[in-house]
């Protein structure tokens, strides 16, 4: 039987938004509900409706709070794009893999739970936050070539966010080595290196 934590007056939201990321670490965004989130809490059935309207209100505000550290990390780790935009470029990466394995279920409610963006104006700016990092990135790295030939900004930041991501699910889960010898450090870089060789941002 789970420990139940006892309720605190004051901090039931606390308790449910913590009680439903273990319980999305252990299976997955689908695999709890808003009563099993209050037993892991320790409260009855009825009391989360005082705080979330559902399983999936809850599961917003964990992709918000996730969303919200993400973006801060992110920009933290771009730093300008100082002391060069491949060196920040290269940190941005490893933020990335950072994040989604010392904060899975955060990563998972933001990125894998099915949660609608645009409906909730607020989740769908937090999540631009973050992503604005990669558009100014993309921008910085394509600066040296001739403005005819820099690659639409939003396309290039996408590609390395579905790279960035490919590697989480394929690498990134699991064992260290269970998928690839490679390490998913070694993984991400190599692709982003042929990527911008691609695009003749870098030499060979």
């Amino acid at each position: 039987m789970p420990n139940h934590r006892p309720y605190h007056h004051g901090n039931l939201r606390e308790a449910l938004v913590e009680a439903a990321v273990a319980l999305i670490e252990e299976s997955g965004p689908q695999g709890f509900t808003l009563a099993e989130a209050a037993r892991r809490a320790g409260v009855s059935a009825a009391a989360p409706y005082r705080h979330f309207k559902g399983r999936d209100d809850l599961l917003e505000e964990i992709a918000k709070r996730g969303f919200e550290e993400f973006g801060s990390a992110m920009w933290d780790a771009w730093d300008d794009g100082l002391p060069n935009p491949l060196a920040a470029f290269s940190r941005l990466g490893q933020c990335y893999l950072d994040f989604a394995r010392e904060r899975p279920a955060y990563y998972i409610a933001m990125f894998e739970s099915g949660v609608a963006l645009a409906p909730n104006t607020e989740l769908w700016e937090l999540s631009e936050h973050g992503f604005g990092v990669l558009l100014a990135a993309a921008e910085a790295l394509s600066r040296p070539l001739p403005r005819d030939k820099r690659p639409p900004p939003r396309m290039f930041a996408n590609h390395i966010w579905a790279m960035s991501h490919g590697v989480v699910e394929l690498f990134g889960r699991g064992a260290p080595g269970a998928r690839s010898p490679i390490s998913p450090e070694d993984m991400l870089s190599s692709a982003a290196l042929v990527y911008l060789r691609g695009l003749g941002l870098i030499g060979q």
